[in-house]
């Protein structure tokens, strides 16, 4: 099987291209984040048409999450337990739409959406933490199945995740607090495979829009995907795939392919 995570920075807007990349990968599975877009918004046709069945969670034009799968759905959830909540000042906290799991060719896969943390000094950074705190406290229940945990972690781990760690929009993504919680899914048994087999330095799935940051090159490393022990004993390999930043109407991330054998 063929499982792939990709944000893709609006369904809505790069639905021909996601499309048209699952058919010419071949890809099974594939996790998306930041859908932007309520499920009755979400563009399905296309997908339908291609085979893909889906899941889709998303409250409102923000975040939102995706499984297309053509190897069958079961089991959706559209949260893990004590998933965090996160509001503004004067406003009821919610459940934001940043995780969806589901059952697909006999893995359970969860597409994830970590929050960003906007700055040290705010509130959303917290949440963060939070976050992948009690993402990782669930994570360690599911341990004993065949499980991914995919997505957008906005963590850069190393030094050599991240073009300049003095860049100022990525302060979040390299304290020493999150870097910690991005490496604590490890003690719950997880193995993060992108790094198992690339292991290469500078090799990036995010560029920002602005400044050139593609063609220089200027890029972190932040879509990750953890597995379980018997997930990664049946892992063959990882690609990034840097090409699909190319070209009009890209994401400014790229998808990160698990190849899995037999389970």
């Amino acid at each position: 099987m063929r499982l792939a995570t990709w944000n893709v920075n609006s369904v809505r807007a790069r639905c021909d291209r996601v499309v048209d990349w699952l058919q010419r990968s071949d890809t099974d599975v594939l996790a998306m984040q930041e859908i932007k877009c309520k499920p009755e918004q979400f563009p399905r046709e296309p997908f339908e048409a291609a085979g893909y069945e889906l899941a889709i969670h998303g409250l409102n034009q923000w975040n939102g999450v995706a499984i297309a799968s053509r190897v069958g759905l079961a089991d959706v959830e559209t949260s893990f337990p004590a998933q965090p909540a996160f509001g503004k000042p004067g406003q009821d906290p919610v459940v934001e739409a940043r995780a969806l799991g589901a059952t697909a060719g006999g893995v359970r896969v969860w597409s994830l959406y970590v929050p960003n943390g906007r700055g040290l000094a705010d509130p959303h950074y917290a949440y963060k933490l939070e976050f992948l705190r009690t993402l990782r406290e669930a994570a360690a229940t599911w341990a004993d199945a065949p499980t991914a945990l995919v997505g957008d972690f906005n963590v850069a781990p190393l030094p050599t995740d991240i073009w300049s760690e003095e860049d100022s929009e990525a302060e979040t993504h390299v304290t020493p607090e999150a870097r910690a919680a991005f490496h604590a899914f490890a003690d719950a048994g997880y193995t993060e495979l992108s790094r198992q087999f690339i292991p290469d330095e500078r090799r990036y799935t995010f560029w920002d829009y602005k400044q050139l940051r593609f063609p220089k090159n200027e890029g972190m490393r932040i879509d990750f995907a953890y597995a379980s022990p018997a997930l990664a004993a049946a892992t063959t390999g990882v690609t990034i795939e840097r090409d699909e930043r190319k070209g009009k109407g890209a994401s400014d991330h790229v998808p990160v392919v698990l190849e899995i054998g037999a389970l």
